[in-house]
């Protein structure tokens, strides 16, 4: 006898033998228990989720006659009788299935409905199955639709799809719509597991795993997979052959991905990429693992007792990464990864493509303190002047432009071309605004920038945000909510420290943002701490006080370059020669 595949070998007989449908099996057999038999029915759903499958049970539900040939309608057909024997085997002929893709014609359709005006040969019921309805042209839906409407009493109709949208809403109207939903893997596995019990073949629970994560909540292809599963091992099923393959990414290579962006770790990023090249396995299954990981480790930060270490044996791993990223770098880096394996596609090739993916992920990080810095060159602002200048020039003076200045340049003393030494508080981290004209024509001064004003309170906050910014015990929204308020108020309720910011924007006023305030600065104080917000504009802020440091930092140097001799000297010769808006940069 010729081999007989597991997808269909192991289709379910009965309702009770249904797995994953537990709605549809209710609804259906309360039904046929108490007599009220729709006669129309529309299954819909993806792929080998048990829609063929469920219309043959009610078939055989519908023309049971039960082992003694005396039984009804019922809920639980035998299995033994010809009528369930003929249906299982295909033989019935009152049970007509019809594939709606390679028939979808009104001839097609029209000669199936001639046939309905005859009673059932051999069953109580005629039943009519059409599966892929939604292939139906226009024509044979409208053919269909008297009968659809008003059929005889002894004919039934199933029709079966995967996209509903497409299928008239004329014919939705008429018929009782079941949804048979995707399965859950751990569904998929005791299911495998079960099936694989039964056929007497050793399988690793970790192999099932995949498997079932693999079949996208499709028991058929649960099924299939395990075929091919059992070929692949002849005859066990082991988890580095399935990881083989399926060419599934093992969880160790998120694991290091996630310790690298911990790390702030850009080398061994790259190195985690051209691993996975090495092994040829797929950038767009090293995102789903990594995005599956950083989805469990966001469930741990959120409900530390959601995971069981029984049920995932990956739970304990999780755990531990859980504790290196914050919540929302865990939501950001998640969002990358699902955006990441859209845009694969898009790339030169899909591992030039993972890499960048990863170096975003590291780059949209948001610094905390101990992240190591790059080194960036310094320049004078001497030099970046000249270069300014001549860029502004035309090739032909430029070599003039650049030439005569150099000994000058040499000669001149440091301390009249370099900025001021003064340092930014430790907040600043973005540059001045590049569309900001950060020089002024030769003769007329830069306007004066408003001095902030500053309060005893004021200089206390200050100080405050900068050492918990320093520590990295705020971040992202609640950092901008310390730089963007202004304390007014602080007093002592026994135990208790008040302290009363005022910031304008009400999205930074939201409570989330708040608890997590009070929470660091009641840690940073060493004391209970609550925190209240009012609505207003905020006159004295570290990111006010930090905007006008810029301000002034930029003036001086700006100052500077325009009193050296050597950029007077370069612009009384060039007349057209000036500063280029946006070249001076303060250090």
């Amino acid at each position: 006898m010729s081999y007989l595949v597991l997808a269909r070998k192991y289709r379910p007989r009965n309702f009770e033998a249904l797995v994953g449908q537990e709605h549809v099996v209710q609804a259906l057999a309360n039904a046929l228990t108490q007599g009220r038999l729709h006669h129309a029915y529309l299954f819909t759903g993806t792929r080998g989720v048990g829609k063929t499958t469920v219309s043959r049970i009610l078939a055989k539900s519908l023309n049971c006659v039960g082992a003694d040939g005396q039984g009804g309608v019922t809920a639980q057909p035998c299995g033994v009788c010809h009528a369930c024997r003929d249906i299982d085997s295909g033989r019935f002929v009152d049970y007509v299935e019809l594939d709606a893709a390679s028939n979808r014609g009104v001839e097609e359709i029209s000669l199936l409905l001639d046939q309905a005006v005859y009673k059932p040969v051999v069953g109580r019921y005629k039943v009519y199955m059409i599966d892929e309805v939604h292939m139906l042209s226009n024509t044979a839906f409208n053919a269909m639709l008297k009968t659809l409407e008003e059929p005889p009493d002894y004919l039934k109709f199933v029709l079966a799809t995967t996209d509903p949208q497409k299928v008239p809403p004329t014919v939705l109207s008429r018929c009782l719509q079941f949804n048979l939903r995707p399965m859950a893997p751990q569904t998929v596995q005791q299911h495998l597991a079960q099936v694989l019990a039964d056929e007497g073949i050793p399988a690793e629970p970790l192999a099932l795993r995949l498997l079932s994560r693999a079949a996208r909540g499709s028991m058929r292809d649960g099924l299939s997979l395990t075929d091919q599963a059992i070929a692949f091992g002849a005859g066990t099923i082991s988890e580095v052959g399935v990881r083989q393959m399926l060419g599934a990414v093992d969880r160790s290579h998120a694991v290091r991905v996630i310790e690298a962006l911990a790390a702030s770790d850009g080398a061994a990023l790259v190195e985690a990429a051209d691993a996975l090249r090495g092994l040829g396995l797929s950038a767009a299954g090293t995102l789903e693992e990594l995005a599956e990981l950083l989805q469990q480790m966001a469930v741990v930060q959120a409900v530390p007792a959601a995971l069981d270490d029984a049920v995932d044996p990956d739970a304990p791993t999780a755990a531990r990464l859980a504790g290196l990223l914050a919540a929302d770098e865990t939501q950001l880096l998640y969002s990358m990864a699902l955006h990441g394996r859209a845009e694969l596609g898009l790339a030169p090739d899909e591992y030039s493509g993972l890499v960048m993916v990863l170096l975003r992920m590291l780059a949209f990080r948001p610094e905390r303190s101990g992240d190591a810095a790059a080194p960036v060159p310094r320049k004078t602002a001497a030099s970046t002047a000249t270069s300014a200048l001549a860029s502004s020039a035309s090739p032909a003076r430029t070599a003039s432009i650049v030439a005569r200045p150099a000994a000058p340049a040499a000669q001149a003393p440091a301390a009249r071309v370099q900025a001021p030494s003064d340092e930014p508080p430790p907040w600043v981290d973005a540059p001045p605004d590049a569309d900001e004209p950060l020089s002024t024509p030769v003769g007329k001064a830069r306007a004066p920038a408003t001095t902030p004003v500053r309060t005893e309170l004021g200089d206390r906050w200050a100080g405050v945000v900068e050492q918990m910014v320093q520590q990295g015990s705020i971040s992202a929204m609640v950092r901008e909510l310390a730089l963007q308020s202004q304390c007014v108020a602080i007093t002592n309720e026994g135990s208790t420290a008040v302290w009363r910011l005022r910031a304008e924007r009400e999205t930074l006023r939201a409570a989330a943002q708040r608890d997590k305030l009070q929470a660091a600065l009641a840690q940073w104080l060493g004391q209970p701490v609550r925190l209240e917000l009012e609505g207003g504009i905020a006159e004295d802020s570290p990111a006010i006080r930090s905007n006008a440091e810029r301000e002034r930092r930029q003036r001086e140097a700006e100052q500077i370059i325009h009193d050296d001799p050597l950029v007077q000297a370069l612009m009384a010769q060039y007349k057209t020669a000036r500063i280029v808006p946006g070249s001076v940069k303060p250090h």
